[in-house]
């Protein structure tokens, strides 16, 4: 059921059918309390609100005390009352909910077991998933179909962590979707099972740069995540100090097998360790020099023997806000540790991103370099069935839905990511409509909203010159002008400029930001030939204008153009 049914919900009283048997009690008067104009005249007691909560007398005339009759403090009765000249309720708040309800006639309703509230109706359908999490990105299989290539390079780049060696620098390529994080984090996931299983010091530690986008803020997590488990070794480390040294004490002999000549050999390695755990400083997220967020880092991953494998996810993110500092230092790093060894691994959508880099980072972080290609329909195909096996119930999809969903994902540049999310949303879609099975309509619908949204992302991210821009396209549309021109346009532009008092870009820069809109696929724009007038682009909106209208006015600084729209001259064509 979408969001937008559950409105008529909201204030029912909670009867199954979506009515109520009450009939004076109306949304309004639960939600609202009465007006002082409606209290005056219906006798209702401000007092007697005030001092008793929601018991209240009403009665006919201002002034009327209560009616002699009705005894307001016998256990069972209603708590509202109402003399029998004058229907009006004042809230249902304060019903005795340990007694069945009554109506002001008598008339005993349905048993409040019965009633069913906002999602009692949502929960009383079988559910579809399994388990949706399988359908999420965040997700790592424990099988990755038609990656096994990639894969098996990568093991075989990163078993030489597992002898104490330094695995060679990777960098991985790809398009969205191709299956090159969830590959990774597979890899790490049984390089760091089988450090443990033959006691080797292995660790993998995963960034995501378009999160942690700076130098400081990189070295900063890392620090802090080495330091957090030095903290862990430490302890341990004393622990089993502190408890040799028990035993010494009964026993000098227990000293015999160990590394300590004397008990005041075993204090000494008491007193520097708790020396070390007082002297491991966090690095705060801001205010730190960066050379002493460096030092700081530097200091806790040699803190003891460990080989290091750090994934930086999207890594061109962080070369484009930071340059290649970062990775200067970390390619570097090797030639000045003691104990410990790091290997970088790099994901990238970006092909071409390394031509900004220095070139001396370019040939220390490229070593190796691994490629992910797009699925084709079949492979995307394989993947949905593998994960849909274990997301949903048995039987709970018809046999066209996963083949449309590759099909979709497949026209798409073979996005493995696109073809999951359209799977778990047309999932979604059944579930909330009730559907007991995920059919081809709910695909197609899936599709739509996915479409909806992603333009809302696009729009929501622009900047504010072409929301501008945009909202002067908006403007003409929804005044009737068809194939709109720059000219056009840039008239809007300049005036909602100055409603909102932002700069006037000249008509040359409106126009590149039409041609970024086209772009986009925001807007479809052509240039067409008016003889010896000259070339204009004429265009339109490819988006849904309502809802790109509403995240327009959802920005703070456009917020304001809602109430001044610029007068729009009507164009007559011939």
């Amino acid at each position: 059921m979408d969001e937008g049914e559950h409105t008529s919900q909201a204030g029912e009283s909670g009867d199954s059918g979506g009515e109520t048997d009450d009939p004076f009690t109306t949304d309004e008067e639960l939600d609202d309390p009465p007006s002082s104009s409606t209290a005056h005249e219906t006798g209702l007691d401000r007092e007697n609100i005030d001092s008793t909560g929601s018991d209240s007398t009403v009665g006919t005339d201002a002034g009327t005390g209560p009616d002699p009759d009705t005894d307001a403090g016998t256990e069972g009765d209603v708590d509202t009352e109402v003399t029998t000249d004058t229907d009006v309720d004042v809230g249902s708040g304060g019903r005795d909910r340990s007694t069945p309800d009554v109506d002001f006639d008598g008339v005993v309703l349905d048993d409040e077991d019965d009633n069913q509230g906002l999602f009692d109706d949502l929960l009383s359908g079988e559910p579809i998933f399994e388990n949706k999490e399988v359908l999420r990105p965040s997700y790592t299989p424990h099988e990755l179909p038609h990656r096994n290539d990639q894969i098996n390079r990568m093991a075989t780049i990163l078993v030489s962590a597992l002898r104490g060696e330094t695995p060679s620098n990777i960098l991985i390529y790809g398009k969205t979707g191709t299956g090159k994080t969830a590959s990774a984090k597979f890899v790490s996931q049984e390089l760091e099972s089988t450090s443990q299983k033959y006691d080797v010091p292995c660790e993998v530690e995963y960034i995501n740069c378009e999160v942690t986008d700076t130098q400081y803020r990189v070295l900063a997590q890392l620090a802090n995540t080495f330091i957090e488990k030095n903290q862990q070794v430490i302890a341990d480390r004393l622990d089993r100090c502190r408890e040799l040294r028990s035993e010494a004490t009964d026993d000098p002999g227990a000293l015999a097998t160990t590394e300590f000549a004397t008990l005041d050999d075993l204090d000494a390695r008491i007193d520097e360790l708790e020396t070390d755990a007082e002297e491991m400083e966090e690095v705060p997220m801001t205010g730190w020099p960066t050379d002493r967020v460096y030092s700081t880092f530097f200091e806790a991953v040699d803190y003891h023997e460990r080989v290091v494998v750090i994934m930086l996810d999207e890594i061109d993110k962080l070369v484009e806000k930071s340059g290649d500092d970062t990775l200067y230092n970390l390619s570097r790093m090797n030639s000045e540790l003691d104990r410990s060894r790091i290997s970088i691994m790099g994901i990238s959508n970006d092909l071409k991103f390394t031509d900004f880099l220095d070139p001396r980072v370019k040939s220390s972080l490229g070593e190796e370099e691994i490629v992910f290609p797009p699925y084709d329909a079949n492979q995307l195909r394989d993947i949905l069935q593998h994960r849909a096996d274990i997301a949903f119930k048995e039987e709970a999809l018809t046999d066209d839905v996963i083949p449309l969903c590759a099909a979709f994902a497949a026209q798409e540049h073979g996005d493995a990511r696109r073809a999951l999310d359209l799977l778990r949303t047309a999932g979604e879609l059944a579930e909330r409509s009730q559907a007991e099975i995920v059919a081809e309509k709910h695909v197609r619908q899936a599709q739509d909203k996915i479409e909806l949204d992603r333009v809302v992302e696009v729009v929501r991210t622009l900047p504010t010159q072409s929301k501008i821009v945009l909202f002067a396209v908006i403007l003409l549309e929804k005044n009737g002008v068809h194939n709109i021109n720059t000219g056009e346009v840039f008239n809007i532009y300049k005036r909602l400029c100055e409603e909102i008092d932002a700069d006037v870009l000249t008509q040359r820069r409106v126009t590149d930001l039409i041609s970024e809109l086209d772009m986009l696929g925001i807007v479809n724009a052509v240039v067409v030939s008016k003889g010896r007038y000259g070339r204009t682009k004429e265009m339109g909106l490819s988006v849904p204008v309502e809802e790109t209208e509403a995240v327009l006015l959802s920005d703070s600084r456009l917020g304001d153009i809602e109430n001044a729209q610029p007068f729009v001259q009507a164009r007559f064509d011939n």
